[in-house]
């Protein structure tokens, strides 16, 4: 397992090992003991799976302390583009968001500490996207930052005209109203 550094302090991608023949691929997409060696301890206890078709934007969701999820994502099948916004109030890239493609092919997986809002889009015809997390869905504890805020001015790769986007998601605060606790 690789580990890549971002920009943003915590934010890191892991990219597996792959043993690779005729027959097909192997890898393993999570050994805890070799992230611990990669100063990564996380205990998971939950996987999300969603199906979404070209188009497709979720997010940007949180949950606040003292039920905030760090996420590992990755994609089973098709292509995203995986965003992060950074909502640690004492970080020096507070507001920043990172975003980074990825795909079944190149099997990268991004690391989403707590203290961060996370979102997708999907830039394939569908996409099947997995994300561990540490902590249990806690609905009482959810936020989130509407996907097309202009503080953030994030750039999903799409024409937001054309998204399809939940109505839950529509109402979500800006990026200055949220009740990020973090």
């Amino acid at each position: 397992m690789n580990l890549e550094t971002t920009d943003i302090k915590d934010l890191v991608i892991l990219t597996p090992t792959v043993f690779a023949d005729e027959r097909g691929y192997f890898m393993e997409s999570f050994n805890a003991n070799k992230l611990k060696e990669l100063g990564i301890n996380f205990d998971f206890v939950q996987d999300n799976q969603s199906f979404s078709q070209k188009g497709t934007l979720r997010g940007l969701h949180y949950q606040n302390p003292p039920y905030a999820q760090t996420k590992l994502v990755r994609v089973l099948e098709g292509e995203i583009l995986d965003v992060a916004v950074d909502l640690r109030k004492d970080s020096p890239t507070y507001g920043q968001s990172y975003s980074i493609v990825l795909t079944a092919e190149n099997k990268k997986q991004l690391l989403v500490p707590q203290g961060f809002a996370h979102g997708f889009s999907v830039l394939s015809d569908t996409a099947i996207v997995l994300y561990k997390c540490d902590q249990f869905y806690h609905k009482e504890s959810e936020g989130g930052i509407r996907f097309d805020d202009s503080t953030l001015n994030i750039d999903w790769g799409m024409d937001l005209k054309d998204a399809i986007v939940s109505e839950k998601d529509k109402v979500l605060p800006s990026f200055a109203e949220c009740n990020s606790q973090f």
